[in-house]
């Protein structure tokens, strides 16, 4: 019988004011400003948000949200507690969930609110979670953070079918082992031409990868009249988001491995 892999330990640490988590190496997995704890601390965590966008107004408050990887559960904080949104988390480690409750302010599951302990591939190829969600944040990475855990075309497709019309993805690319094309070329390949697009990289070198289903990217006036609203209503830099935006047109088909 093949033994499943050790899962590393979470860990914490301070400064400034700021509490990171990690998982057994200086690599941060996520972030919380102590006297703050539902502001999204890190830049790229912010732009995670950015699937806000797309959805019609009209529909966010029936928006059901899905994370794929709880790190420090800022979005998974922010979608319940500051949005009110029907939110699940999967998180693997239960060491991540309980370092979560017990140092980031996660709150315990209500009726808007469920953390799971789960790996996420075997929940987004349960046919139980067909068009369960319309915002799906991916933020998949282990203890290293050299490149996505999941990261082919399956599992993307999987993520597909997961979200219902009108719903988008976002997904955090980031590490030394991976490739920006290949896995916009992957997620691409699941959600179909036009239907993906990228903000420019962060400084510390996160690229938020967006795909949407059942709908085309709205023209630039109407993101940019949506990012004031958000930026109003949630004080989040949305105009900003609109400039970094632009849509993926990869030159060939990447293969997945």
């Amino acid at each position: 019988m093949k033994r499943r892999p050790t899962l590393p330990d979470a860990t914490i640490s301070e400064e400034r004011g700021v509490r990171y988590l990690h998982l057994e190496t200086p690599w941060i997995q996520g972030a919380m400003r102590i006297r703050q704890p539902q502001k999204l601390e890190l830049e790229y965590i912010q732009r995670m948000m950015s699937w806000l966008l797309l959805r019609d107004p009209v529909s966010l408050a029936e928006t059901r949200c899905l994370q794929l990887g709880l790190g420090a559960a800022a979005i998974t904080k922010y979608c319940h507690s500051v949005l009110r949104l029907p939110t699940t988390a999967v998180e693997i480690n239960p060491q991540v969930i309980a370092v979560c409750r017990n140092w980031f302010h996660l709150p315990e599951d209500d009726e808007r609110l469920s953390v799971i302990q789960a790996d996420a591939a075997r929940y987004v190829n349960n046919d139980a979670h067909v068009a369960s969600a319309d915002a799906v944040c991916i933020d998949l990475y282990d203890h290293e953070a050299a490149s996505p855990v999941l990261d082919d075309e399956s599992f993307y497709q999987a993520c597909w079918r997961v979200l219902d019309d009108g719903g988008v993805m976002t997904v955090n690319l980031f590490g030394r082992d991976a490739s920006f094309d290949r896995s916009a070329a992957r997620i691409q390949a699941a959600f179909g031409e036009h239907r993906v697009a990228r903000l420019k990289p962060t400084t510390d070198g996160n690229t938020i990868v967006l795909a949407w289903k059942g709908f085309d990217l709205p023209d630039r006036e109407t993101l940019l009249q949506r990012a004031e609203t958000l930026q109003a209503r949630y004080q989040l830099p949305a105009p900003k988001w609109v400039k970094l935006l632009s849509t993926f047109q990869p030159a060939q088909r990447t293969a997945s491995t």
